[in-house]
């Protein structure tokens, strides 16, 4: 594969991303699950300019790995933990019942983006290949984080009396 075109392909699959956050973040009841997507969409603005840079960075000749990848390790670690201490703040989890074909859309999609990075970054060697692989990590940062309230709603919802 070329490198190039991954990124390319990767660029639009993220701002694919960041509309379905941004569009749903309005449509969500759950105020954990509205404020994750939120965050979210910010992040795939970051994802889009990290892929951005990338891209520069080839047309340059620069390595992209010694001038970008500390961007990615600093940026994954933020979303992630306040994400997940606003999730366990949450106790109102039935409220979260009509959001859950939303979530779920939001798990598959990250669960999506990491497994295309886990692929792109085993047949890409070198330096590319280690920042693929990254992708990958922050990607199912994010894919746990939407799996868990996912879960956590639909067995509020399993355990709930016919009619709500």
């Amino acid at each position: 594969m070329e490198i190039r075109k991954i990124y390319e392909y990767a660029l639009e699959r993220e701002r694919e991303g960041k509309r379905f956050f941004e569009e749903n973040a309005g449509r969500l009841s759950h105020g954990a699950a509205v404020s994750a997507f939120k965050r979210l969409a910010a992040e795939e603005q970051k994802h889009i300019d990290f892929i951005l840079n990338l891209l520069a960075a080839l047309e340059t000749g620069e390595s992209p790995a010694a001038v970008l990848s500390q961007e990615i390790e600093r940026s994954r670690s933020f979303f992630a933990e306040r994400a997940e201490a606003e999730k366990v703040d949450q106790t109102a989890s039935e409220a979260m019942v009509p959001d859950l074909p939303i979530l779920r859309m939001a798990y598959l999609i990250e669960r999506d983006f990491a497994e295309f990075y886990e692929l792109a970054a085993s047949k890409t060697p070198g330096e590319a290949g280690q920042i693929l692989s990254k992708l990958a990590n922050w990607e199912r940062s994010h894919e746990n984080l939407f799996k868990q309230m996912h879960d956590k709603a639909f067995q509020e919802y399993a355990q709930m009396p016919w009619g709500g």
